[in-house]
């Protein structure tokens, strides 16, 4: 038997009362129990309280919880007492808890959190569940913390100071005895790391680890998104030490076991601000009519050494973090923006997939392995797109070849079922001391579809060449980017909001799913609601991640597809060139578990990254808008909850909040099934995709958040 609970004496109501009934259970889910067991469990003598007991066990057989397996005698029904599972904190504090252990997640209100935090790994023990509503539970234990470093500001009084953290899903102050500032003043914005958390006390305590600066610098908030998402913002300086000594020297003996396209007109196209150029195109004639096309990239597993310092850093980055104003390498600038970088005029080692293609960018043979060249030139994607909308310029020949072949490749795709998300980006202009100026959108043009064709098309054939083995041969490990089909919970509640604005996509299957999407991408362009549908059906999607078990990449529709193409920024594709190599020179396959947990890794980093990028893009976007508050904008709905709906400004992209106490005409209620909040009397509806004007109410930059009100001429509508 367990210790008994001490309740003599105690006033018990039958919400609490249960509780500690299913608590008994749930740590006993092998044991059965009657009532006068319980009663001694609880150390209740009350005949009262004994027959309370009573109906509560009945109500919990009705309930499915527990199953009575003889007259008067109880077991817990579900397998399930306690799980295990990931804390996912809502804005409001609650949580819900992920868990392989059940279908559904559970949910746990901010009180029964007992000190877990975002992203922990925790045992929790649920409640019995009412009928057709969500399981909930209590977390009894945290198995393993996801971070003990936060963002905030330092608070300073007299006797001891608070670590204030800016981020919404630490919900406690850290508390820092003056002894662990490290130097940091009062108003700093901070990192501290949680040392301990006394059982009794409210707040952990923690320690100053790095002092970021100032709040409000430009610097300091940067580096602030980075600590928030635990990405780093310098390298070590062994790791740079290392860099340095690697000679970019290419010997005779090293370009005797590779492929010479030297003499090959060779060039790069990427963004004007590119220092890291991982990928080059070439293209000739064949004596045959044909087209040899080579995407030639950049060789850094021949640099990067397995186990080397520097290996080990670029495996735990995983990937390189663009924010908006600069970009955090995964590899050392020496080799990142030199040694490894394809810049013209300078020999470089590669690892190619080289193309014989007709004039119908129809291929008739492939071949892929180590190669060295030399590029003729560097364009920017403005500079190539000139060329192809005006046929003058450099190399203008080899440049609207491989455009009319893109555009064939990229036609035949299509046609196959790829979905067509063609979204532009939201980019600023920033002066010296990185303030945004200017708020506009980069649109994909031909120059940059160019490049993405035959960069897919690398990437495709790449992963072909280990995947797809005749039957009855194994296929060995390999890293795949793959992209599952679509929930089709997701996809049927997008097709329903869609149907009000008359359109509507077929969900029969995956090829139907692919085409009618397709036709309303297509059918959207231009219209107001082009951004939410868009932004709507890519949420409807699956997310694309990195694993050694291909099940296909459904958006591109490709039954094989890996990562090839850019081994400076991305892990993954140094783990592809590694294995290729092996392959080819015979090796046995690698241990698939082991490919899988590094697969794993990256994915998670790069959805930190994309999670930072996002931050850094809101900032700019908050700190941009505080020189218009005041000022009136045209938007559209972009968003609706229970406290509010989003209004994203067609201005600029920029996305605030409207909060429903702010709507004074009226008490209004949120519609989820429709996506809108309706006045209670007057029945005016806020839905989504609607226009709406708005006023810039508050920017608040700690919060990256934007307050909305209506503008006065909506107001009187």
């Amino acid at each position: 038997m367990t210790k008994k609970r001490k309740t003599t004496g105690q006033r018990h109501n039958r919400k609490s009362l249960e509780k500690l009934i299913i608590n008994i259970f749930t740590n006993n889910p092998t044991k059965t129990f009657n009532y006068k067991q319980i009663s001694r469990e609880l150390d209740i003598k009350d005949m009262g309280i004994k027959q309370l007991i009573v109906g509560i066990l009945f109500d919990l057989v009705e309930l499915e919880y527990l199953h009575e397996i003889s007259t008067g005698k109880y077991k817990l029904k579900s397998k399930i007492g306690n799980i295990t599972g990931v804390v996912d904190m809502t804005a409001r504090g609650a949580a819900f808890i992920v868990s392989e252990d059940l279908e559904e997640d559970v949910f746990v209100s901010q009180a029964n959190l007992n000190r877990a935090l975002h992203g922990d790994v925790v045992k929790v023990s649920l409640y019995a569940r009412k009928k057709s509503k969500q399981p909930e539970g209590e977390v009894v234990e945290v198995i393993k913390r996801k971070k003990t470093t936060f963002v905030g500001i330092v608070d300073i009084s007299k006797n001891y100071a608070f670590l204030v953290s800016s981020g919404r899903q630490m919900p406690y102050d850290i508390f820092l005895p003056l002894s662990k500032l490290n130097g940091a003043q009062n108003g700093d914005k901070a990192i501290a790391q949680i040392i301990e958390w006394p059982k009794k006390s409210k707040n952990p305590v923690g320690q100053i680890v790095s002092v970021l600066g100032k709040p409000g610098e430009n610097d300091t908030e940067m580096h602030a998104i980075l600590a928030e998402f635990d990405l780093p913002h310098q390298f070590p300086e062994k790791v740079n030490e290392a860099a340095e000594l690697i000679s970019d020297k290419i010997t005779d003996e090293e370009i005797t076991k590779r492929r010479d396209f030297r003499n090959i007109t060779t060039f790069t196209i990427d963004p004007q601000d590119a220092k890291d150029f991982d990928d080059a195109l070439s293209i000739r004639a064949l004596e045959n009519g044909n087209w040899e096309v080579g995407i030639h990239i950049a060789d850094v597993t021949h640099y990067v050494r397995k186990g080397s310092i520097i290996e080990q850093e670029a495996f735990e980055r995983a990937t390189s973090v663009y924010l908006v104003d600069r970009v955090v390498p995964m590899l050392p600038e020496r080799l990142s923006n030199g040694v490894c970088s394809l810049r013209p005029n300078e020999e470089k080692l590669t690892f190619s997939a080289v193309f014989e293609m007709d004039d119908k960018g129809d291929i008739h043979n492939s071949w892929i392995g180590k190669t060295v060249i030399n590029s003729n030139r560097r364009f920017t994607y403005e500079e190539a797109q000139q060329i192809i909308e005006t046929g003058e310029g450099d190399f203008k020949e080899e440049v609207l070849q491989l455009d009319i072949l893109a555009k064939f490749l990229r036609e035949k795709r299509f046609k196959n079922g790829a979905i067509d998300f063609d979204r532009f980006e939201v980019k600023f202009e920033i002066d010296e001391k990185g303030k945004p100026t200017r708020v506009f959108f980069k649109e994909s043009k031909d120059s940059n579809k160019l490049i993405e064709e035959f960069m897919l098309l690398a990437n495709k054939r790449v992963a072909e060449s280990i995947g797809k083995v005749a039957k009855g041969k194994k296929v060995k490990t390999f890293v795949y980017r793959t992209h599952d089909q679509p929930n089709p919970d997701k996809l049927n509640t997008f097709n329903q909001f869609i149907r009000k604005f008359g359109y509507g996509i077929k969900t029969s299957n995956a090829n139907a799913i692919s085409t009618s999407l397709n036709s309303l991408l297509h059918e959207v362009k231009g219209e107001n609601i082009q951004n939410l549908v868009e932004t709507l059906a890519i949420r409807s999607m699956a997310k694309a991640e990195y694993s050694t078990v291909n099940i296909g990449h459904y958006g591109l529709h490709f039954d094989f597809y890996s990562h090839f193409t850019s081994p400076i920024r991305r892990y993954p594709d140094m783990m592809v060139h590694r294995l290729l190599e092996k392959y080819f020179a015979g090796g046995k396959s690698a241990n698939a578990d082991k490919y899988e947990e590094f697969c794993q890794h990256c994915s998670e980093m790069e959805q930190k990254a994309a999670n930072a990028e996002r931050s850094s893009i809101k900032y700019k976007q908050v700190e941009f808008m505080q020189e218009h508050v005041g000022q009136d904008f045209e938007g559209t709905i972009s968003g609706v909850t229970e406290w509010g709906f989003y209004v994203e400004l067609d201005e600029n992209k920029c996305e605030g909040m409207v909060s429903i106490r702010e709507l004074e005409d009226d008490f209004y209620e949120f519609d989820e099934d429709n996506y809108c909040i309706v006045g209670r009397h007057h029945r005016k509806i806020y839905q989504l995709g609607d226009k709406i004007n708005i006023r810039v109410a508050k920017a608040n930059l700690v919060a990256k958040q934007l307050d909305f009100v209506l503008a006065d001429k909506e107001s009187e509508v």
